[in-house]
């Protein structure tokens, strides 16, 4: 399948500059696309998904992808999609946040990416030569026309400043340089960048005498009309420092029934057949999450490797009762259970009497009671029922010698860590 038809059925293209010419130029392997990154943070997040996996389409369907780092972009600031100014970061900043999301790129693509820094070309240029070269082939009426200014000049607390004005002329020129030095003739990005990429298609054909290409993405809404990628917390970031990977594996488990086939299609690299039949399982068994699941996994998999979705399969499968406790990760199992109450002693030795114990996890209101639900056999330790009323926790019972997972009933959890002694 062309790489421009495999993007169509997976719902991805929302703007072509000429879709006839696009499909003709995938047709040939081997041709140069990019997409441009603003390193604003210090990683991506799962919006920057989908630029960055239809590269990895392109690059699967033998091409030549280029990642662009805007570290020459991000020190002006890009008021796409911004109703006010952006603060302005500084070069160490900037430089810090290109090596992080370089390194996540590179991590998804195995290395196989072309990643190009646009400030290696755009701190070259002087005051003179931007408005001689560049400037002097935009009108102002053409720039005021874009829907990014147009939004802002009609703000009038907030207006643009000169600095933000001038960014399309600097992404425009970024699509020039790439066609002139690498017969790049196609950047893709999001449907708030459709101004922004056709203003360097106007400057290529000007400066060139070529015909290049522009492709947007649809901007991605879930089925109640929220921005896709968010969660209570923020943004899902690919950092698992910033958004832990349980906490990324269930962003995918938790997508809606109504969103889920659409987020099979855009995230994962999964066929036409494979994906109905996920919708055949949905609609039979929707209790069970299959297709939630399967793109949990498929995407914790690419961000993270295979070592760490174990892991997070693992600490599910304990949490119901199902796996083996002794292979659970104990800082997986913690990141999974960090809603559930929490008790950290230094040392087996601090541990309290075990009703006290569950006292003070709060799964039982009194010392009293919590006996009554041992013997009642209402209490398991690590998935394994309770029935010895003197029970008192050993080091050995620990998982790893760190961790020990209690529960009441079916789903009333409570996590005890063992400090350093």
């Amino acid at each position: 399948m062309n790489a421009f038809d495999d993007l169509n059925w997976r719902g991805l293209v929302y703007q072509v500059s000429d879709e006839a010419k696009v499909r003709e130029y995938l047709a040939r392997p081997g041709r140069r696309m990019y997409c441009g990154f603003d390193p604003t943070a210090s990683s991506l997040h799962i919006g920057n998904m989908v630029p960055l996996l239809a590269l990895l389409r392109f690059h699967k369907a033998g091409h030549r992808p280029i990642f662009l780092a805007g570290g020459g972009t991000g020190l002006i600031g890009d008021p796409s999609g911004k109703d006010q100014e952006r603060t302005l970061l500084t070069r160490e900043k900037l430089e810090s946040n290109i090596a992080a999301i370089r390194a996540q790129a590179s991590k998804i693509f195995g290395g196989e990416v072309t990643v190009v820094n646009n400030a290696d070309w755009l701190e070259k240029l002087s005051a003179i030569e931007l408005l001689r070269e560049v400037g002097k082939h935009f009108t102002v009426n053409f720039m005021m026309a874009k829907d990014a200014v147009k939004n802002r000049l009609n703000r009038e607390e907030v207006g643009i400043s000169y600095t933000e004005f001038s960014y399309m002329i600097l992404q425009a020129y970024d699509f020039y340089h790439l066609a002139a030095t690498e017969d790049c003739l196609l950047q893709i990005g999001g449907s708030d960048q459709w101004g922004n990429i056709t203003a360097g298609t106007e400057l290529i054909r000007k400066k060139l005498g070529r015909e290049a290409f522009a492709l947007t993405f649809p901007l991605l809404t879930t089925a109640d009309g929220k921005k896709f990628g968010k969660s209570e917390k923020g943004a899902i970031y690919l950092d698992p420092s910033l958004t832990p990977v349980w906490d990324f594996y269930q962003y995918w488990v938790r997508v809606d029934d109504r969103d889920v086939i659409r987020c099979l299609k855009i995230f994962t690299f999964l066929s036409a057949e494979e994906i109905g039949a996920l919708e055949i399982a949905l609609s039979e068994r929707p209790e069970q999450r299959v297709p939630q699941r399967r793109l949990a996994a498929e995407m914790t998999r690419l961000v993270h490797g295979e070592a760490e979705l174990q892991k997070i399969e693992n600490a599910a499968e304990v949490i119901y009762g199902k796996g083996d406790i002794v292979s659970v990760d104990p800082a997986t199992l913690r990141a999974a259970m960090q809603e559930a109450p929490s008790a950290t002693y230094q040392g087996i030795e601090a541990l309290p009497d075990f009703p006290q114990l569950l006292v003070d996890l709060g799964l039982c209101p009194s010392k009293g009671q919590a006996r009554k639900d041992i013997a009642a056999g209402g209490i398991y330790v690590n998935n394994a029922r309770l029935t010895d009323p003197a029970y008192a926790p050993a080091k050995a019972d620990f998982i790893h010698g760190q961790v020990l997972l209690l529960r009441k009933g079916k789903k009333n959890y409570g996590l005890v860590s063992l400090g350093a002694s």
